[in-house]
């Protein structure tokens, strides 16, 4: 994907704050520190477009990232922090709840998971709800340079056992570090987006290769 133009549109609480159009949207999922951020900005080539942060929760809106003018990227706040009170975390899950359910323009969800850890409950709640609902997704395993390559395979297998994943739905192998797994995912994204890839890309290893060869 060549990335010719991004920038943050806005910080959004609800419907009327949500940009008008029709630009398809992607959101991002996933618990505190999963790296978002990080991801959002490897998959844009930006360096701190995305703001990470080393205070987990901070991110309490959701986010609006706009690219090459044809697509979003809404990053959502972060689950399973515990020092957010309650009633934030109640206001948050209502308000990722309305948006998934509600919003049209919504091609696909991109749930991040930690690929050293087996999957957190909230991950697990997480991944069912999107299930039930239909709505379209990509396990994206993350901080894949922390993880020996010889040991992918075994932790890409704990993932799709922990969340009962069926082989239909696509688990990719990141890193922001290294770029493990952008191009995939970019295809990935274009596809569901209904928005064309501007340029060839070398091919990635494919996380879904590692687990058959595994």
């Amino acid at each position: 994907m060549k990335i010719k133009q991004t920038e943050f549109v806005i910080s959004a609480v609800g419907p009327s704050q949500y940009p008008e159009g029709d630009l398809p949207e992607v959101a991002l999922a996933g618990r505190s520190n999963v790296g978002k951020s990080s991801l959002i900005n490897k998959m844009l080539l930006r360096r701190n477009l995305a703001r990470t942060s080393q205070q987990p929760g901070k991110t309490q809106t959701l986010n609006y990232y706009r690219i090459n003018g044809e697509l979003f990227f809404v990053d959502f706040p972060g689950y399973g922090y515990a020092r957010v009170s309650k009633s934030e975390r109640e206001a948050w899950g209502k308000m990722i709840e309305r948006y998934l359910r509600e919003r049209e323009p919504l091609k696909l969800v991109l749930q991040l998971v930690d690929v050293r850890h087996p999957p957190s409950a909230e991950d697990v709640r997480m991944y069912e709800w999107l299930s039930h609902y239909g709505i379209p997704m990509i396990v994206v395993a993350t901080k894949a340079d922390k993880v020996s390559r010889s040991q992918w395979p075994k932790h890409l297998k704990v993932i799709r056992t922990s969340l009962g994943m069926p082989g239909h739905v696509p688990l990719v192998l990141f890193s922001s570090e290294t770029g493990q797994g952008r191009d995939e995912l970019w295809s990935m994204i274009a596809q569901a987006a209904g928005i064309p890839l501007n340029s060839p890309s070398e091919p990635a290893n494919n996380a879904q290769e590692t687990e058959n060869n595994g």
